[in-house]
């Protein structure tokens, strides 16, 4: 083995290995187990969420692969239809080029090429992750299979009435000109307005004042909502306001929604353009049924402009014809033209053009009561970062209260666990109020609705216009045209667990790997993924498609904070395994960055926490510190302090191994005739083997439930502080005595390589490189026999084995010898410096195992002479207890007394002038109050902490003092 461990050597080597020698494939004789990878936007680039759930579902699969189950960790790639377009879009542009130049077949075409020359970078990064996936069966949502599904499921959805075409309110997009799903909408809160307006009563008597953030909607007002009980409005219910600057007149409704404290009680009703007030719409149809377009007027464009003719009026989706003009794309006309509602010197301005003149003139017309500044969560579209618009459109609709009620059932009978339990809540109170899953986007990109108009607007569905021509029995002579709308991205993902088996087909893989083990996913996605996976599973195949749903945190931050680009806190998960210079990591992050303030105060928080740029961790010590970090659905908190740490326990790793090759290699080499015949196992080879067993019980039981931080951190623990830290010293007196006698020394050797080997096996799931590159030198030695550590089998405890004897005899030779090495820290006693230690006190056991183990005590604690005391009054000396046990140095000649209490005076001064300065910050009231809570709780702790550093610091003075 080289002498120091470089993970940039190995981990792509061996990846390239596994993957081109087929291991990921399915291939236990065990029962089956499949996990489901969520598939990435193709578009995509590995970020910290992604590398953290890879890291967990990696290790499941590696830790099933290794039990012998027949494991498949299926893989693909989603084609993200708003995503991908826009990135086409935008080269199109590039070249002075729209869609619309090329045409619907052509753009498509040009998207395919795109994604084979450019859509593998996801793909490409997984493999960098060590994401034994089976590339042999990579799928995507576009591909042919795939496509074969969505449009059965869609067929058969429609034919039995669960999906449909109607008018509601959507997200639109009005950059992209799409609906989008609540998923890509993105709440900020922003500085903006509230302004509150006079709408007159008809009667002349007053008049109402409503309170708004976008003026501009009035112009769609059908109603001014009051609360029912509320006594300052009840007389006015069912009058009628003049609806300002338009002289259309609204009526005073009463409705629950309303709340009387905030503002002036009294809501505007634009149902067209607000999904509350849809939903108070609802409820009030009747009574608003006399008002234009029976109360839903819709006075926007599609590109968010207020409508200034006949033309504007539209809802996508069929063919239609007005006058001689045929409408493009397949728009259509709604019913009798709005635009004639709207006042002329408003007819095609923006949005928020025309709140500027609204505004103005509301105030010309004394209208205004008064403008105030407000904080308002405003919806922006997360490709285009448009300010989203609630607007009324035709679109396609799955009904999803019937497939609601088995995925319920599923959930209550326990066919679905969720991990933690407590997301069933979470789960059970969105289904119980399922809403209509809008399907449809006005985009080319993605699975074209199997959906075909005549000329008078009649549907009809079928996969091909053949198949519809024959369902329907129609004239070949009848005019169709297909719908131009695809289906949402989430439809065809919502068939994942089935589709990518070969559904609808009877595959055996569909047989044997359906329903899948768990899925592994964030909480954010339960409702646009888990939920509808859960709905299409039970309804096209009969069984749940999956068995558990594990979700997992948010990777955050060390101080707690969302990863975003403009915090400019972003980590790439890559360049942490690669490093990265800082003035490349600089571009990086201010890159794409709109505003030059921003990227200046990103460019100067990086250079101050990454002053040197990033060092290369590898892979490895990434995975150990996502698997340490993942407690049951909790956010993590990322540091880069624990991954330094965890690159350090890879590199006491590599070097534990290359001390057994050298103490094990080099034997059989030099002295093969002594590697066999009898051995002889002391107490610290029994030790380390009970301790690997009771180790190896805890990994397993951290793997099966969840718990990948208790398995991570039993695999550090035994590997850093058993194994390393001890084992490995107390092989030494063994090994390096010439007069032990060599059946001890052959039971070392073989217990220090054969723990290794199982070491290297329990540890694989969540570092696969080094234990794999490791394992290739130990396994011949260890004598086991394989290619690849990846199929070798995984260690089960034997608790039976367990010698607690032994155990506790190596914990007492341990607290001895730790109690040894706290005192000679203590009182600054040099390490390699020999000292005499009394006895005084203690047991018969405590007699016995000194006498047993005299040898490791005193070479492991430095000791050149041990002596018991009787009840003597012993010299003056620094002491520790194990048990009751006393164990007691003399410090007479093994320090300078005067110089050692100089340099304790130095200290205690400096940690007392800390202290006062922290307690001083505490006392500060404003500063408790007014500094962020995280950090007064750290000044807090920081003040604990060296409270305690100050007392130890003055007792070593006094000790030291009385000598």
């Amino acid at each position: 083995m080289d002498k120091s461990y470089n993970p940039q050597a190995i981990e792509q080597h061996w990846y390239q290995t596994w993957e081109q020698k087929g291991y990921f494939a399915p291939q236990g004789d065990n029962a089956p187990y499949c996990i489901m990878i969520p598939p990435p936007n193709v578009t995509g680039h590995l970020h910290m969420g992604h590398a953290f759930q890879d890291t967990i579902m990696d290790a499941l699969i590696r830790y099933h692969r290794m039990r012998g189950d027949n494991t498949l960790w299926q893989v693909g790639t989603d084609h993200a239809g708003i995503a991908t377009q826009i990135v086409v879009e935008q080269q199109l542009n590039g070249e002075g080029k729209t869609r619309h130049d090329l045409g619907r077949e052509a753009f498509i075409q040009r998207v395919w090429e795109w994604k084979e020359h450019s859509g593998g970078t996801i793909t490409r990064q997984l493999r960098r992750m060590g994401a034994s996936v089976d590339w042999s069966r990579e799928r995507f949502t576009m591909d042919e299979g795939l496509s074969k599904a969505v449009c059965e499921v869609f067929v058969r959805l429609y034919d039995e009435g669960l999906i449909y075409r109607g008018q509601r309110l959507v997200n639109w997009d009005p950059m992209l000109h799409t609906a989008i799903s609540d998923l890509e909408v993105v709440s900020e809160e922003e500085h903006s307005h509230l302004w509150h307006m006079r709408y007159p009563l008809a009667d002349g008597s007053g008049y109402l004042v409503v309170a708004t953030t976008r003026p501009e909607t009035m112009l769609g007002d059908t109603a001014v909502a009051v609360h029912p009980e509320d006594p300052r409005y009840r007389h006015l219910i069912g009058k009628a306001v003049t609806l300002p600057l338009t002289g259309r007149t609204i009526p005073v409704i009463a409705d629950d929604y309303v709340e009387p404290e905030f503002g002036s009680g009294c809501v505007k009703i634009t149902p067209a353009h607000d999904f509350n007030d849809y939903a108070v719409w609802q409820r009030h149809k009747q009574e608003l049924a006399n008002q234009p377009q029976g109360g839903l007027i819709n006075i926007f464009t599609v590109d968010a402009r207020l409508k200034s003719s006949e033309f504007d009026d539209f809802t996508f989706g069929r063919r239609a014809t007005v006058g001689d003009t045929q409408l493009a794309d397949g728009e259509g006309l709604v019913g009798n033209p709005i635009y004639e509602l709207i006042p002329e010197k408003y007819r095609g301005l923006d949005r928020f053009e025309a709140r500027k003149q609204i505004v103005a003139d509301l105030e010309a017309a004394d209208l205004l009561e008064k403008i105030e500044d407000h904080k308002l969560m405003v919806p922006r579209g997360d490709r285009s970062r448009t300010v989203i618009e609630p607007y009324l459109t035709d679109q396609w609709f799955v009904k999803a209260a019937p497939l609601a009620e088995p995925a319920i059932k599923a959930v209550e009978n326990g066919q679905i666990r969720f991990i933690p339990e407590n997301w069933n809540k979470v789960y059970f109170e969105w289904m119980r109020n399922i809403q209509d899953w809008c399907i449809s986007r006005q985009i080319w990109w993605g699975h074209r609705i199997p959906a075909w108009y005549d000329p008078e607007g009649k549907v009809y569905v079928a996969p091909t216009e053949a198949q519809v021509r024959r369902k329907y029995n129609l004239s070949p002579d009848l005019p169709l045209e297909q719908d131009p709308d695809v289906l949402d991205t989430w439809f065809s993902s919502a068939l994942w667990p089935f589709s990518t088996l070969g559904w609808p087909e009877e595959t055996p893989q569909l047989h044997t790997f359906y329903p899948t083990s768990v899925l592994v996913t964030g909480f954010d996605i339960i409702f646009f993924w888990v939920a509808r996976m859960i709905m299409m599973g039970l309804k096209f195949t009969g069984e749940v498609p999956f068995r558990e749903v594990y979700i997992h945190g948010l990777v955050r931050d060390a101080e707690g904070q969302k990863m975003s680009k403009s915090k400019g806190n972003v980590l790439d998960p890559l360049d942490l395994i690669d490093g990265i210079e800082l003035e490349t990591l600089v571009t990086k992050r201010t890159s794409g960055l709109m505003q030059p303030a921003m990227a200046k105060r990103i460019e100067k928080a990086t250079r101050k926490e990454f002053p040197q740029g990033i060092p290369a961790f590898g892979c490895d010590a990434l995975r150990f510190t996502f698997a340490i970090l993942a407690t049951r659905g909790r956010d993590i908190r990322f540091d880069l302090g624990r991954i330094e740490g965890y690159r350090n326990f890879c590199n006491k790793l590599w070097n534990a191994a290359r001390y057994v090759l050298m103490n094990v290699s080099s034997e059989r080499q030099s002295h093969p005739e002594q590697t066999t015949g009898d051995e002889v196992l002391g107490t610290p080879e029994r030790w380390i083997i009970s301790r690997l067993q009771s180790t190896t019980q805890q990994v397993i039981e951290g793997i099966e439930n969840y718990r990948f931080d208790r398995a991570a951190q039993a695999i550090y623990d035994f590997t850093w502080n058993e194994y390393c830290d001890w084992y490995l010293e107390l092989s030494k007196p063994v090994l390096n005595n010439p007069a032990s006698p060599e059946a001890a020394k052959r039971g070392t050797r073989r217990t220090l390589v054969e723990v290794l080997e199982a070491l290297l096996r329990l540890a694989h799931p969540i570092i696969p490189f080094i234990t794999e590159e490791i394992w290739q030198q130990v396994a011949p030695l260890a004598g086991r026999q394989g290619e690849t550590l990846m199929l070798q089998p995984y260690p089960q405890p034997e608790i039976n084995t367990i010698d607690q004897e032994a155990v506790e005899e190596i914990e007492w030779v341990i607290a001895f010898v730790t109690g040894v090495r706290s005192i000679r820290s203590q009182m600054n006693i040099a390490p390699n410096k020999s000292i005499p230690l009394l006895l005084q006190a203690g047991t018969v056991h405590d007699r016995t195992r000194l006498e047993t183990n005299q040898d490791f005590l005193a070479t492991l604690a430095k000791l050149d002479s041990i002596q018991w005391l009787g009840e003597e009054t012993p010299p003056p000396a620094a002491t520790a207890l194990v048990g009751e046990l006393k164990l007691l140095i003399p410090l007479a000649g093994l320090i300078d007394k005067e110089a050692e209490l100089k340099r304790l005076d130095r200290e205690i001064q400096k940690m007392r002038k800390d202290l006062e300065r922290v307690q001083n910050k505490l006392a500060n009231q404003n500063y408790v109050e007014r500094a962020p809570a995280e950090i007064v709780a750290k000044e807090r702790q920081r003040a604990e902490e060296v409270t305690t550093a100050l007392t130890t610091l003055e007792q070593q003075h006094a000790e030291i003092a009385a000598l």
